[in-house]
């Protein structure tokens, strides 16, 4: 593995695969699954690659504050102190899990005074994990070697948005149209989980646009690697999209692209108004 450009990134990419390898033998068998309070689905693979985590990131860094998918009672006041802390999705694609898919990640970030400082992404089911951050890079690990990632800045053929397959919402719809309109016949590329950065990262979508609700470790992570790749994540404002102490945890509605790419300003005029 090449020199990595953080102390800790060696630790977390490690423990990010060793809680795929915990994930995997529950993948595509019988599982006992519990409906948490907002109607979503939790397994046994989300709390034993949590419990991993947790105990893992720990070790690695007692001083640093947790907050994961799995362990997220902690209250707002209380984390309004935090300066750093872990932002951790056990198991991020947990529908797309239990229906047999590979489209689901594990995601670890980093977040100093609300921003990514890096994060980590590992995909067990295929056997890859991305990492990188703004200022460092960003590398996608595959069978013992490691590449580098960029993001294209102009469509190599039809312009690739990157979609959730299973939620969308009016104002996204019309979105996309007014996006056809600009760019003619889209391309859309349907994945779960936080893959859809990660598609962008590596240079296979122009567009990852979300109006519609994500969680704060949903998006961490893989924003990390997206900006380390030469992309960014903006809220409607035009803003960074950031991760300051919410009591309900939910992000803005957001874009992810390309940060130099020419249509920056068209897509953000586009995505305020359909809003």
């Amino acid at each position: 593995m090449n020199t990595l450009p953080h102390p800790w990134l060696s630790a977390v990419i490690e423990l990010v695969q060793q809680a795929g390898e915990a994930i995997l033998p529950f993948w595509r068998g019988a599982l006992d699954i519990t409906l948490k309070a907002d109607a979503s689905p939790v397994t046994a693979a989300d709390l034993a690659a949590h419990r991993l985590l947790a105990s893992g990131l720990a070790r690695l860094a007692p001083e640093v504050h947790l907050l994961s998918e799995e362990d997220c009672a902690i209250g707002q006041a209380v984390r309004e102190h935090w300066q750093r802390w872990w932002l951790v999705d056990p198991l991020d694609g947990t529908k797309e899990f239990i229906a047999g898919s590979p489209e689901f990640t594990v995601n670890v970030a980093l977040i100093e005074h609300g921003r990514v400082v890096f994060g980590v992404v590992g995909v067990p089911a295929q056997g890859r994990c991305y990492y990188g951050g703004a200022g460092l890079g960003a590398w996608c690990l595959e069978a013992g070697a490691v590449r580098p990632i960029r993001v294209r800045l102009a469509p190599e053929e039809a312009f690739t948005v990157v979609a959730s397959r299973r939620h969308s919402s009016p104002a996204q719809e019309r979105l996309l149209g007014g996006l056809a309109e600009r760019f003619g016949d889209l391309q859309l590329s349907s994945v779960g989980s936080s893959l859809k950065f990660c598609l962008l990262a590596e240079g296979q979508a122009d567009c990852y646009p979300r109006l519609a609700l994500t969680s704060q470790w949903d998006t961490a992570a893989a924003q990390g690697v997206l900006e380390g790749a030469g992309g960014e994540v903006l809220d409607l404002a035009g803003q960074p999209l950031c991760y300051p102490p919410l009591g309900d945890h939910l992000n803005p509605h957001f874009l992810a692209l390309p940060s130099a790419c020419a249509w920056r300003g068209a897509l953000l005029q586009l995505a305020r108004a359909l809003d």
